[in-house]
């Protein structure tokens, strides 16, 4: 696939990276050069110093042969003014943008990036789509992770072993002997830095982190199972009243009219902007670092602080402060890479990555196939994958346990007529069956042949 990408940047990088590992035909163009010089040094990709909105920037990064546009640079209005150029004068068949301002996403505005006005096929929000991972996070503590699939019906969460886990030192197969009527599936494991997946004799040790696929209606069961019966948070401190910040305030106080919530904004313009957007919840002006400030919001008497500044410093440091000052548990926003691996030590029970998110959107619309969803895990080490199986495809029409499959994947789950079925060894994968399925980076593209259309199809 030939791929231009504008914005090279975190999450242009991070994008170009994935696609460059898969021997795409990968473009890049910014206006930085340096940005520019560490792309071409470091991956295998044509980089491009100028506007990605230019034609003739676009034509030399090779415009007229592409297969997709993804414009994520830092300016919404590049970003659309991009994607017009390639479809107006190079007409590229897909167009993905990155817009930040809400203004742009209101309901009443939606038929603005139709094909008869702004041709964007796919418009990727960060703040929503942060602000949504966030919310899932408040909703099940206990799970450093977690993605839903099939219109809410499968989730994917990831679960930290300690010490007193209940299901450690157990093999996974008498695991599902002690609880037949669970449907949740261990697909992948990450031990002392290694990320793989588990056989049915294996068994799960105090410090693995477990990624395992369940239904809507199990999963806090499932998190009971693994020692997380965590009560979900009824008083909550946000640091950071941005876009992010305003969309999980609203949201839980349209959600959970029982939960009392708490904005620090160190902007006094944002400040009373924000407290006027919100009917219940409590707007502090001040800086999330100030102790007096944490202590008037009642941290001390919080069950979660929420960092979503747009400094992972002062997100880091604030929520070390609140578990510090007597909250029960914290998650941060972080954006640089190179702090996650500080967040356990420094007692930082979650965090999201910005940057994660949107790759993991937009690699949804790089993959071919019947693919319906992806999700990016530890920075591409895996994905776990929806995708629709078709009459063509080889996992239709065989018992599992007769499949072939390559390793390095897993089958977590399958969504049929509106049921999840757990995969067992006697289930077979039926035409319009929707798989969930954790795979390796080394297994990627395998997954994606499974569900192409094949051309005996047709």
């Amino acid at each position: 696939m030939r791929v231009i990408i504008c914005g090279a940047g975190q999450v242009g990088y991070g994008i170009a990276e994935r696609l460059a590992a898969e021997k795409n035909d990968v473009s890049i163009i910014d206006t930085a050069p340096e940005l520019i010089h560490a792309v071409r040094d470091q991956l295998d990709v044509r980089g491009f110093v100028g506007h990605g909105s230019h034609p003739e920037v676009l034509e030399a990064a090779g415009a007229q042969e592409a297969d997709m546009i993804i414009a994520v640079t830092l300016f919404d209005e590049v970003n659309i003014v991009a994607c017009e150029v390639a479809h107006a004068l190079f007409n590229v068949p897909m167009k993905v943008a990155r817009i930040r301002a809400q203004s742009y996403l209101q309901p009443h505005y939606q038929d603005l990036f139709s094909r008869e006005h702004l041709p964007i096929d796919v418009i990727i929000s960060p703040e929503l789509e942060v602000g949504e991972m966030v919310l899932r996070r408040i909703s099940l503590p206990g799970a450093t992770d977690v993605v839903r699939f099939a219109e809410n019906h499968i989730i994917m969460v990831a679960i930290e072993c300690l010490e007193d886990c209940p299901v450690i030192n157990t093999p996974l197969a008498q695991l599902s002997e002690l609880f037949p009527d669970l449907p949740s599936t261990v697909v992948g494991v990450t031990r002392n830095g290694r990320l793989f997946i588990p056989h049915s004799a294996d068994q799960l040790v105090a410090g693995d982190l477990a990624y395992v696929v369940t239904t809507k209606d199990q999963v806090r069961r499932t998190l009971g199972l693994f020692g997380h019966d965590e009560q979900e948070a009824t008083r909550i401190v946000i640091a950071g009243g941005g876009n992010i910040g305003l969309f999980v305030a609203r949201t839980l106080e349209q959600r959970q009219s029982r939960t009392k919530i708490k904005i620090i904004e160190a902007s006094r313009e944002r400040a009373v902007k924000v407290a006027d957007e919100l009917r219940r919840t409590v707007v502090l002006n001040g800086s999330a670092l100030d102790q007096k400030l944490l202590m008037e919001a009642d941290i001390q008497d919080a069950d979660l602080m929420v960092a979503l500044t747009n400094n992972d410093q002062v997100n880091i440091l604030s929520s070390v402060m609140a578990k510090r000052l007597g909250c029960k548990g914290n998650l941060a926003l972080i954006n640089n890479p190179s702090y996650h691996d500080l967040t356990k030590p420094l007692g930082i029970d979650a965090y999201v990555n910005p940057s994660a998110v949107t790759i993991s959107r937009v690699l949804q619309h790089v993959r071919r196939g019947r693919i319906r969803q992806v999700h990016s895990i530890q920075r591409g080490a895996a994905e776990i994958i929806e995708a629709e199986a078709l009459e063509t495809s080889p996992l239709v029409g065989t018992l599992l346990r007769d499949l072939d499959l390559p390793d390095g994947m897993r089958i977590g789950a399958i969504y049929r007529d509106g049921h999840v079925v757990k995969p067992s060894g006697s289930v077979k994968i039926k035409p319009k069956d929707r798989v969930v399925i954790f795979a390796l980076d080394k297994a990627v593209k395998q997954v994606e042949q499974m569900f192409r259309v094949s051309l005996e199809f047709f």
